[in-house]
């Protein structure tokens, strides 16, 4: 089992930052790939980002490519999502997942490969 709890939402401004935490604890040496997605009001949840849990290699949505940045604090279990330039596109429900599945980095983007789920954090991003 794989438990993970995430922080850091909140109401911002457009153009804004945040960061969003995500603490994992239980069996995180079975992790594969960490991933953030999102799911805004009437939306399907959709993909933002994810690492590698052993090789930290990440990949991005285009949507936010360039603008956020996964990273991970291996010494506190620890995976963050960092939010520049946020806009009110970005305005969503922010979960952490884990996936224990070796799969391709295009199958990671994919929800139903995720395993473990956080309750979820909200960003909401004014204009």
């Amino acid at each position: 089992q794989v438990q993970l709890v995430e922080s850091g939402g909140g109401l911002v401004q457009a153009g804004d930052s945040l960061r969003l935490s995500c603490a994992s604890s239980g069996r995180t040496d079975r992790i594969y790939t960490v991933g953030w997605f999102r799911q805004a009001p009437g939306k399907e949840r959709e993909f933002v980002a994810w690492m590698r849990w052993t090789t930290s290699s990440t990949n991005y949505a285009n949507t936010v490519k360039g603008r956020f940045t996964i990273s991970r604090d291996n010494a506190k279990n620890m995976v963050y999502l960092q939010m520049n330039s946020l806009t009110p596109a970005d305005t969503a429900v922010y979960y952490c997942a884990a996936s224990l599945s070796f799969v391709s980095g295009m199958l990671s983007t994919s929800a139903g490969m995720y395993d473990y789920w956080g309750q979820g954090t909200q960003v909401d991003v004014s204009s």
